[in-house]
């Protein structure tokens, strides 16, 4: 592959998202009535990808899902929205399924069973690396084996490729991981349990969080902040908001996604970390305002009418 073919490629989870609207989640013990089950193609790698590449990026997907419907359902997706899918590899196990609640807010609660996500091997990795050597960045989240995250990142390093990190769900990550992290991007959630043992973690303030982090060790963090936009911070540097457009939520679900994806895509373009978080932010916003995950995904033309 000649150098740069892809703008992003995204090494991550690949997921059918199986959606029951209901008016409130349940206690424990308690049943409550949803709506009708929705299935719609996710996980953060995937979707991840499908932001980026409906937004103009030359996109391309590692990962792995089953040989069966949810498979076929997420590479058709892949490849109807523009993503090089041949580095999506099959079989091994079911494809990994999450089951999302949505509140009338908006609001969502998520549970991953990992299914093929969890057989994305360091040796996929490693028999992957005419992808890594063709991108300019590499995206990835915590939704595949820690020890792939890690061989991801140092085939990204020996690459020389930009390294953007989703730690999602949480998870301790090695010095060499975080070292290399431009930006680490996570949510105030995520943000507080890696600081858990941080006095930071139990500050109300984003800037104590995104300074506790930057002494873990990345480059750049970028904290989202739902409905508020988000908090972007170089090591050496200060804090900087970026405001969110005000509209109405309809889903949440793959709002961060879109965001990441979006930010990644705008690295790739040279922008300074404060102008792709401002344009990320828009993009979460515009994914916010339909339902579903992939499908809610605005395009470029979308932004820039806004």
């Amino acid at each position: 592959m000649p150098a740069h073919e892809f703008d992003l490629l995204v090494v991550g989870s690949a997921n059918a998202d199986l959606v029951v609207g209901v008016q409130r989640r349940p206690a424990a013990g308690e049943t409550v009535l949803g709506s009708d089950l929705a299935t719609h193609p996710g996980g953060r790698g995937a979707n991840q990808a499908v932001a980026a590449a409906r937004l103009g990026a030359r996109t391309a997907l590692l990962a792995r899902v089953g040989d069966d419907a949810h498979g076929r359902l997420l590479l058709d997706t892949q490849r109807s929205s523009g993503v090089d899918a041949s580095g999506v590899l099959i079989g091994g196990a079911p494809t990994g399924v999450a089951l999302i609640t949505v509140d009338p807010a908006g609001d969502n609660g998520i549970v991953v069973s990992p299914g093929a996500n969890a057989l994305l091997s360091p040796q996929d990795v490693r028999a992957s690396g005419k992808l890594f050597d063709a991108a300019r960045v590499v995206s990835l989240q915590l939704e595949i084996p820690l020890d792939t995250v890690a061989e991801a990142v140092g085939t990204a390093v020996r690459a020389g490729t930009r390294v953007v990190l989703n730690p999602s769900p949480p998870a301790a990550l090695p010095a060499q991981v975080l070292a290399v992290c431009d930006p680490l991007v996570l949510n105030e959630h995520e943000a507080r349990l890696l600081l858990r043992d941080d006095p930071a973690a139990a500050q109300d303030t984003p800037e104590a969080w995104a300074e506790a982090l930057i002494r873990l060790g990345p480059r750049s963090v970028v904290v989202t902040l739902g409905a508020s936009g988000a908090l972007a911070t170089r090591s050496g540097g200060a804090a900087v908001r970026i405001p969110a457009p005000h509209v109405h939520a309809i889903d949440t679900t793959g709002a961060g996604d879109a965001f990441t994806g979006a930010l990644a895509w705008r690295l790739t373009r040279g922008a300074e970390l404060e102008e792709a978080v401002d344009y990320a932010v828009r993009v979460g916003a515009a994914a916010v305002i339909r339902a579903g995950a992939q499908e809610a995904f605005p395009t470029e033309r979308e932004i820039a009418r806004d």
